[in-house]
């Protein structure tokens, strides 16, 4: 069943439940109108507001009607930022806490249960969320193993919410850079102990039907990974990809050009960690956890020398080009045309969580900057959905 387009809220700061109403009247009931098109929210909810909704009588309820009032719909959670996402320093901080600790777990099954309220009927639903931890962060022995059997708990949490209430919500782990997983090698690898797990403690149906990957095509562009291999691969080994996040990663397409090096070096913030990885002329991939605008502006004579630089800054879907600097939107071309040709429909997300913080980002009126930016997002990602598929002769739409 194709559902309405989305965009993920993690854009607008949320710090309770009642940040929620006031963000679909300021920006999301705007946007639909603004895009002239059905659209859903990707909504993002720190742990706190969850835990309100569960608490508070008819929260839950009142969130739905909330959503209903507003001619909005709901079928994805963005569950990876389990804090304050807008605060001045998130950085590393957003991989906390991590599939070893309970609060993850909790976390998760009570989205699921928010999730299963919000729904349409015969519509299934998808929580994105960590790809385990942060490489660079501490980790205790034996954390994958912890990690394991706290995802095969999720498994069978959201079977028990599927038989309880009939509604199919999905875990979708989205490997990133740096992360414990983040190449699509290091996925298909620990999908396949993850399965071996989950035979051996007599819950593979359960674990291969309610986890999968969530796809962000940013990510992976910027591991220079090549999308219609890597979603190729993801479906030949049975992996489900219940959610893509349509985004687009800044590149510097000439590390010679000291103009667009200094374009670069605006965008080294305080607030988001970015990632960024250099190929050089014989294939080797230079990696460096965060942008830094020394980085970018003189940087190491093997960086200088490099064919071509990317960096985990999520920048507006529809552009090409960002002024002297490129984007990967041939990446998320080329990623929904592999979703085409393989025949899948996963759930579309808009995820440029970065507008409030792009350079530049400043305006006379930021919320109506804010709207019109999304809502062209949106638009330009319909459009450029059904021109793939009407050029392969797919299914996939995007209302």
């Amino acid at each position: 069943m194709s559902l309405p387009l989305c965009y993920c809220t993690n854009v607008h700061a949320c710090r309770s439940a009642a940040d929620v109403p006031r963000m679909l009247d300021t920006y999301a009931v705007p946007v639909r109108h603004r895009a002239g098109f059905e659209i859903a929210v990707g909504l993002w909810l720190p742990a706190t507001a969850v835990d309100e909704l569960h608490a508070a009588p008819g929260g839950r309820t009142a969130l739905r009607r909330a959503l209903d009032d507003r001619g909005l719909s709901c079928h994805t959670l963005n569950a990876f930022p389990y804090g304050d996402f807008h605060g001045h320093r998130v950085k590393e901080q957003v991989y906390l806490p991590d599939w070893s600790d309970p609060r993850r777990l909790e976390y998760t099954l009570s989205c699921a249960t928010l999730l299963a309220d919000l729904l349409a009927p015969n519509a299934e639903g998808s929580i994105s969320t960590l790809p385990l931890g942060f490489k660079l962060l501490p980790r205790a022995d034996g954390f994958l193993d912890a990690a394991i059997a706290q995802l095969l708990a999720t498994a069978h949490g959201l079977a028990d919410l599927r038989a309880t209430t009939g509604r199919v919500v999905r875990l979708a782990i989205e490997p990133e850079p740096f992360c414990a997983l983040e190449t699509t090698a290091e996925t298909l690898a620990f999908f396949a102990r993850l399965w071996q797990a989950a035979d051996a403690a007599g819950c593979g149906p359960a674990a291969r039907e309610h986890l999968a990957v969530c796809y962000d095509v940013c990510h992976q562009a910027v591991e220079f990974e090549d999308a219609a291999t890597a979603i190729g691969d993801l479906v030949a080994a049975g992996i489900r990809i219940a959610k893509v996040h349509v985004s687009c990663a800044v590149q510097l397409d000439d590390p010679a050009d000291a103009d667009a090096r200094a374009a670069l070096a605006r965008h080294a913030e305080p607030r988001y960690l970015h990632q960024t990885f250099a190929r050089t002329s014989d294939g080797r991939i230079l990696r460096e956890i965060d942008l830094s605008a020394g980085l970018a502006v003189a940087p190491p004579e093997e960086w200088a020398r490099a064919t071509c630089w990317r960096t985990h800054f999520h920048v507006p879907v529809d552009a090409e080009r960002i002024g002297p600097l490129g984007t990967t939107r041939a990446d998320l071309r080329a990623a929904l045309a592999a979703i085409v040709a393989h025949g899948i429909d996963p759930h579309l997300e808009v995820e440029t969580y970065t507008w409030p913080v792009l350079p530049g980002a400043a305006a006379a009126d930021p919320v109506a900057a804010l709207v019109d930016g999304l809502a062209r997002e949106l638009v330009a990602t319909r459009d450029l959905v059904a021109t793939t598929a009407t050029a392969a002769g797919g299914q996939l739409q995007a209302r």
